[in-house]
């Protein structure tokens, strides 16, 4: 398994192709789960190394951290169960890339191996707000370069609301014998669209009232 081969710790999981756009972007019809490793995280405010990114977008998420594990077992996670189960949220960028040169085309099953193009992840802080009195569906989100707005979105663009993706993780996590362990972090998708982005740039993923998380691109 990737923990074993890459020497690393699973530091969390993500979602990819929650929304039609984020599915057209990469050739399939529906999610993608993948493991995001130790090595792969990114301190807010931090930079991350565009070397090599051919994908070269990012990406405003809905992140959970996990308070309590989701052991395998065979009847599916409730919403409930998974909230439950929840410590807190964060606002975060995923900065995708595949080992595919023609992405768009390798196929579900290829993208699956390729680790749902899990490649770097920017966490923010805790959401210090009591988030789980609102609708998050109904939360927007929007995802800025260089002072500029390239995309907005809302929660309802991952699969319906990032409790639902979150949801759909934690029952693929278990059909795959693993679940999910405390402490680890779920992030569920892009809010809006995947922007185009290049070494140099500012980005900023704002969540309103729930708050931003940013990052500098290097070469």
């Amino acid at each position: 398994c990737l923990p074993a081969v890459s020497g690393q710790t699973v530091f969390g999981w993500k979602i990819a192709a929650t929304n039609p756009t984020g599915q057209a972007h990469i050739g399939v019809d529906g999610p993608i789960g993948g493991r995001l490793l130790a090595s792969q995280i990114i301190a807010a405010g931090g930079s991350a190394s565009m070397q090599s990114n051919k994908m070269a977008v990012a990406e405003a998420e809905f992140a959970f951290r996990l308070a309590h594990a989701l052991p395998p077992r065979d009847e599916p996670y409730s919403e409930a169960e998974v909230l439950a189960a929840i410590g807190s949220l964060h606002p975060a960028i995923e900065l995708p890339d595949s080992r595919f040169a023609d992405f768009a085309t390798a196929g579900a099953a290829q993208l699956a191996a390729d680790n749902a193009c899990a490649h770097l992840f920017v966490l923010g802080d805790a959401v210090t707000a009591d988030w789980r009195t609102l609708d998050l569906a109904a939360q927007p989100v929007k995802l800025i370069i260089n002072d500029e707005t390239v995309t907005t979105g809302q929660g309802a663009d991952v699969l319906g609301s990032p409790l639902s993706a979150m949801t759909w993780l934690a029952n693929q996590a278990a059909l795959l014998g693993e679940g999910l362990q405390a402490g680890q972090v779920v992030t569920t998708g892009v809010c809006g669209s995947p922007c185009p982005i290049k070494a140099d740039d500012h980005i900023v993923a704002d969540f309103g009232a729930l708050g931003r998380v940013s990052c500098r691109l290097t070469a």
